[in-house]
């Protein structure tokens, strides 16, 4: 494993974005602590419900600022494969949406989307969302120069490389599905975004139809190795794809079943198809990525001229030893 120094463009994007988590993390430890500052009701912070809201948002936001100072230093290129992939496949899937959908929003209704009545001052919501936006591009940057260091093989390898896969059979049935499944959960948040809902709200189911319908296209080009461009190009529309169709679905979901005052009852049958087969991709993803980057060699029958040559190399290498 490669534990070199990181370089410069690493240690700037992940010092980014963890300038950018600090304003969130400090609000989120002021209403923790009692605090009411951009609440035009105070009582809404003791709410148990916004309490472990809180408690539970200022956690994920406290894993993401650990990985992104992990991205920057020589230890975090020891830590275990997934623990460095699930939770970045997680928020980066979360922060991605938002940073498209925000500047569209903005461009479309201007700030008077964040000024309406209610508990959270407007400021609050421009400085998170900017926060968001900020450490989502910053974050993925600097897991885009880790993952160029630890894994170059991902970069520099071709989308056809062959490589031996027991799962890919499995592999296949499992994209198709998604495929399919994707496309109708995207068809339906596509088709609610030209049904007469408020801009905000449009424009995001737009983006995640969109998302999900191109990372499901991605996978299944992934795993049935269409074409011969470069392999890092669809894994990156793949993984940010099935990031947020299964982490923006799972929050949709959370916080409706809450009773308080972040439960909406939104949550439907897309959110659920939709967190399944984010799932569902991931986790075959992982199948995929474990396997190419495991034995990864080309199989002599495969190759068959490539396989002559080495043999033709081990003898003449023999010939002279003896």
């Amino acid at each position: 494993m490669n534990e070199r120094r990181a370089g410069i463009g690493r240690v700037t994007a992940a010092i980014i974005a963890i300038a950018a988590m600090l304003p969130y993390l400090t609000l989120k430890i002021l209403w923790l602590t009692g605090g009411s500052i951009g609440v035009t009701d105070p009582a809404l912070m003791r709410d148990p419900s916004m309490i472990v809201a809180n408690a539970a948002t200022f956690g994920l936001e406290f894993v993401g600022l650990v990985l992104a100072l992990g991205l920057a230093m020589r230890w975090g290129m020891r830590l275990p494969a997934w623990l460095v992939l699930l939770p970045l496949w997680v928020g980066t899937g979360l922060l991605f949406q938002i940073a498209l959908t925000t500047p569209l929003v903005l461009l479309m209704s201007g700030a008077t989307v964040f000024t309406g009545a209610g508990p959270i001052q407007p400021w609050v919501y421009l400085m998170v969302y900017g926060g968001f936006i900020t450490q989502g591009v910053a974050l993925m940057a600097a897991f885009a120069f880790y993952a160029r260091d630890r894994w170059p093989g991902v970069f520099t390898t071709r989308l056809d490389h062959p490589f031996a896969s027991p799962t890919r059979p499995f592999q296949i049935v499992v994209a198709r599905g998604a495929l399919l499944v994707a496309t109708v959960v995207g068809g339906v948040r596509i088709f609610s975004a030209f049904a007469g809902t408020p801009v905000a709200e449009g424009v995001q189911n737009g983006v995640k139809g969109v998302i999900a319908i191109a990372g499901a296209a991605a996978f299944l080009v992934l795993v049935e190795r269409r074409g011969s461009g470069p392999f890092w190009r669809p894994l990156v529309v793949a993984w940010l794809g099935s990031g947020a169709l299964f982490a923006n679905s799972l929050y949709i979901m959370i916080i409706s079943i809450g009773e308080g005052p972040l439960g909406s009852g939104g949550a439907g049958h897309a959110d659920l198809f939709g967190m399944l087969t984010g799932l569902v991709m991931g986790m075959c993803g992982a199948f995929l990525l474990a396997e190419r980057s495991g034995v990864g060699h080309v199989e002599p029958a495969q190759h068959p001229l490539e396989g002559e040559d080495r043999e033709g190399d081990r003898t003449t290498a023999d010939h002279g030893h003896r």
